[in-house]
């Protein structure tokens, strides 16, 4: 039985960096889903593949004209896109804050345009294309360390700040789709942690399994 009854079927399915942890777990799960037609798994090089339902696009996130492209590639009537893009660190250069003094000006720009400039630049060329007679969605993965009212422990300024800028461009654009396309959705998701390389370096006291 397909996870996605409450979408038109056969789907099409879009899943922005499709390579990292989350979103490559998301295109094996979509490609088993019987109510997906199509999947496009859209990242900065491309997944090699065979599987009959799975498009590749290539894409560099920080150049709005290789999104723009990707975008008229799919054509219209996508079902869900999904943006699973994120950084949290990155070996030697970049690595969440413990203090105000670890703040690296150059990180954060980096950290702010993986985490919410790309995103947003992904809604700016894929929003129009979702379908406008039944159901769609546009969903970005976020965090819980976005939430301002959540944050009681400090650190992390760029990834926290990142998250934040996210999770208010989503907001601003549902309210945007809700005029010109009503039957969309925009949303952030909280995945929790799972086991991937972005949360391998933090998973001391995360409980087993």
């Amino acid at each position: 039985m397909s996870k996605l009854r409450s979408f038109s079927a056969p789907a099409h399915v879009v899943v922005a960096g499709a390579k990292g942890g989350i979103g490559r777990a998301l295109v094996d799960t979509l490609l088993d889903d019987p109510g997906v037609g199509r999947v496009t798994a859209v990242s900065r090089t491309a997944i090699a593949t065979r599987h009959e339902q799975l498009r590749s696009a290539t894409i560099d996130f920080a150049d709005e004209s290789s999104i723009k492209a990707a975008a008229k590639d799919c054509g219209g009537d996508i079902d869900l896109i999904i943006v699973a893009t994120g950084i949290l660190h990155r070996e030697p250069d970049i690595q969440p804050e413990k203090r105000l003094a670890d703040i690296d000006g150059q990180a954060m720009a980096e950290v702010l345009q993986i985490n919410a400039i790309g995103p947003a630049l992904l809604a700016k060329h894929f929003l129009p294309r979702l379908r406008r007679d039944a159901k769609s969605a546009f969903a970005a993965i976020s965090a819980r360390v976005g939430s301002i009212s959540d944050n009681r422990l400090g650190g992390w300024a760029s990834y926290r700040a990142s998250k934040a800028a996210l999770n208010m461009l989503m907001r601003t654009f549902s309210i945007e789709q809700s005029r010109t396309n009503p039957e969309a959705l925009v949303v952030t998701l909280h995945p929790g942690t799972t086991d991937t390389a972005l949360s391998k370096p933090f998973q001391r006291n995360v409980p087993e399994g």
